[in-house]
């Protein structure tokens, strides 16, 4: 198949090369218009019970959950004096109806909570004209500048203002990284390539498919919530995997056309070898990603369709628009070249070579040495803490941080901080005295008798919905805070009524509970599609197994790193963050997946080489050597090159895009050298020839189905029953 495409591209080039960029074109017009459908965060469940919760009080209620939150506040002035009060009254009242929907105050409330502790700040609650966050941040737009009060520093956070901060934010980190980014990619790949026209084509690849990913969200944000974190994945994916799929296209075409093949020859060969590993390997890592959307998170959701289409995307422009390019440029591939060009054919018995054959010889001493390593770098992750995604993922500088931060540290009790419960009534709770009061007063009695509660009263009515808070000491974000939200559910309801139970906590239980029982359903589909895919380009069933294990040990050992980093504090000078003492739960499981997928893409790229061999050889461990040599210095080269703008990400100032920057170094550096270069040599060593045996019913599925280099290559002539290895035992 892939023979065939490369000869239909190569006939085709000049019709192939226009259509692709039609379609960039059309994408990108369409495309840059998706940052105003996103959503600022996605980190909510849809149909918990916080967020039903959330959705019932906001429906029925005069007074809903604040959308801002404005901090007025002066160094010589009290809330006492009446300037001050004439000040944040007359901006309250000056708001236009169209915008916001209704405040609160210190002065009309009579609230002390919304005073600072020493009088000389308060905070005004808005909701703003909206059924959803986009139409709530636009309300928000209209006023942003009309809430400064004569006089008073003014400082504007809440979800809706923090959202709004993090949008802008992502996006001017976003051009930051890109625009560090090409310059240094294009530099390392002139290093690499040794001339400017090889070079140019891997970006070319990561720039079409970034514009093609933006169409595809777009897209989907017509039907569906789409964070504005995606575009983060898809900019920076989008470039890296492109980069990794066209480099390792060209530099295959090039060995070709040194080895004296030309035109279609060179470029058919090119897609049946280095084709095949990037279709095989973009499949992989696309299947990983899509398991996010199986949980009800927004943010996971939206990580999946943009991390799919950045990959397929990417795997299409390398196997389409630059196959065309090359068969336009012919020889001229190394045109405007810096140096003397060297052979692009590696040597027989080079470096890799030597350094494979040197981890064979003592295979059990050197895996477990990588294993020890992994496993010591695993070892923090044993005390994760996990936390929810508030105005701390902003830097300092941000208002909706300082907002954040001043109700924890300057008001009352750390700020608002209860747990509501908001209950569906079989009839309306009634006025004073009667019998649906009464039972509202007893249930809310009852609240405030369990253990951890301070107190609690009445809220809100509305019709058939009435809200009970409960007031507690402690940190929303908690195991006790969590075991009393347990205890709370436990008491009797009003008879005929139902309890939804919202706020931070109730939010942060349900995330941990929803993504613990989505879990094991996402972890069994990424291990079985992987392992088919693995077998069907393989023909082995040890070697996915094999490639599943180190995986795993690699993500223990990055998410250990992140846990020692990002939960301790270490690196915050360094790295520009504040430690907020926990992982927030949702970016663990959109690592897993991403860092799952692109293992897999290395460990298709080593072993695409190593079957080659094997079965041109016969021999594995000769096998294992020579793949080792020919793509040591490409898998190295393209680690290299992926960390780049990955690396750009983490000079963000949005705590989410750091660790994700972060965690995706950490994770490639592991596997292209400890787990590519170290452990698979050894582990392959030690499993010779078994490593690809196969049953014979599954060497027939194989034979049929198996995805090979050309329709006319042979079945390889691999072992159907466990052999006895006959190579030499290796020294331990």
């Amino acid at each position: 198949m892939f023979e065939r495409l490369g000869r239909f591209i190569h006939r085709r080039r000049s019709v192939v090369l226009a259509a692709s960029v039609v379609l960039a074109v059309l994408s990108g017009i369409y495309g840059v218009g998706v940052f105003g459908d996103m959503v600022p965060n996605g980190f909510e469940a849809k149909g918990a019970d916080s967020h039903t919760a959330a959705v019932l009080a906001d429906k029925s209620f005069a007074q809903r959950s604040p959308d801002a939150v404005v901090i007025y506040r002066s160094a010589d002035r009290t809330v006492d004096d009446p300037a001050f009060r004439q000040a944040v009254e007359g901006v309250l009242d000056a708001l236009p109806a169209t915008a916001v929907t209704g405040s609160v105050d210190y002065w009309r409330s009579g609230m002390q909570a919304l005073v600072s502790n020493d009088r000389h700040a308060t905070y005004t609650l808005l909701n703003f004209v909206g059924e959803d966050d986009n139409s709530k941040q636009n309300s928000y737009l209209k006023v942003k500048d009309k809430l400064s009060a004569a006089g008073l520093q003014t400082i504007q956070g809440g979800n809706t203002p923090a959202g709004y901060e993090a949008g802008q934010q992502v996006g001017n980190d976003l051009g930051m990284a890109e625009g560090l980014s090409f310059p240094v990619l294009f530099i390392f790949l002139v290093v690499v390539f040794g001339g400017l026209v090889a070079a140019s084509l891997p970006l070319a690849v990561g720039g079409l498919s970034i514009l093609g990913s933006m169409a595809v969200l777009r897209l989907f944000a017509q039907f569906t919530d789409i964070s504005v974190f995606a575009m983060s994945l898809v900019t920076i994916l989008g470039l890296a995997v492109a980069i990794d799929y066209g480099l390792f296209i060209v530099s295959r075409y090039r060995e070709e056309m040194e080895q004296g093949r030309s035109g279609a020859d060179a470029l058919s060969r090119t897609l049946a070898t280095a084709g095949r590993t990037v279709a095989v390997s973009g499949v992989t890592v696309a299947v990983a990603l899509a398991s996010m959307a199986f949980f009800p998170f927004a943010f996971l959701k939206s990580m999946a369709y943009g991390g799919v289409a950045a990959v397929l995307l990417s795997m299409f422009f390398s196997l389409v628009a630059l196959p065309a390019v090359l068969a336009l440029l012919g020889s001229r591939i190394n045109a405007l070249s810096l140096w003397k060009q060297r052979s692009v054919i590696p040597s027989a018995t080079g470096f890799w070579y030597r350094l494979s054959q040197a981890v064979m010889r003592r295979p059990v001493l050197v895996a477990s040495a990588a294993v020890v390593l992994l496993l010591a770098l695993a070892s923090p992750v044993l005390r994760i803490q996990f936390g929810v995604n508030d105005a701390r993922q902003l830097p300092n500088s941000a208002q909706g941080r300082q907002v954040f931060t001043m109700l924890q540290t300057d008001f009352p009790d750390g700020g608002a901080k209860t747990i509501d419960a908001v209950l569906v009534l079989p009839a309306a709770a009634g006025s004073a005295g009667s019998a649906e009061q009464a039972a509202l007063d007893s249930y809310a009695k009852r609240l405030a008798a369990v253990p951890g509660a301070r107190s609690a009263q009445i809220t809100g009515t509305g019709g058939d919905v009435a809200r009970v808070s409960v007031d507690y000491d402690g940190v929303a974000v908690s195991t006790p805070s969590r075991d009393l939200l347990h205890r709370l559910r436990t008491v009797a309801l009003p008879a005929g009524a139902k309890a939804y139970f919202g706020g931070e906590t109730a939010q942060y239980d349900d995330t941990l509970r929803l993504l613990g029982a989505t879990l094991p359903g996402m972890l069994a589909y990424i291990a079985v599609t992987t392992y088919i895919l693995l077998f069907l380009a393989f023909g082995s069933v040890l070697l996915p197994l094999k490639a599943m294990a180190m995986n795993l040990l690699s993500l223990a050992a990055t998410f250990g790193v992140l846990v020692w980093v990002f939960q301790d504090g270490h690196f915050e000078g360094l790295l520009g963050f504040q430690s907020t003492g926990n992982i927030e739960p949702n970016n663990p499981i959109m690592l897993f997946a991403l860092i799952f997928g692109l293992s897999m893409d290395y460990e298709v790229f080593l072993m695409s080489r190593v079957r080659e061999q094997y079965v041109a050889l016969g021999d594995p461990t000769a096998a294992v050597a020579t793949g080792v040599q020919r793509t040591g210095r490409l898998i190295t080269s393209a680690a290299l090159l992926m960390c780049v703008p990955l690396a750009a990400m983490s000079s963000s100032k949005i705590l989410t895009m750091i660790l994700f920057g972060v965690g995706m170094v950490v994770a490639i550096v592991l596997d292209a050298t400890v787990v590519r270069i170290l452990l698979v040599p050894a582990i392959m060593r030690l499993l010779g020839h078994a490593g690809w045996w196969a049953p014979a019913p599954l060497r027939r599925v194989y034979d049929r189905f198996g995805i090979r280099e050309s329709d006319g290559e042979l079945a390889p002539s691999l072992p159907t029953h466990p052999p006895a290895d006959t190579v030499e035992s290796p020294t331990h």
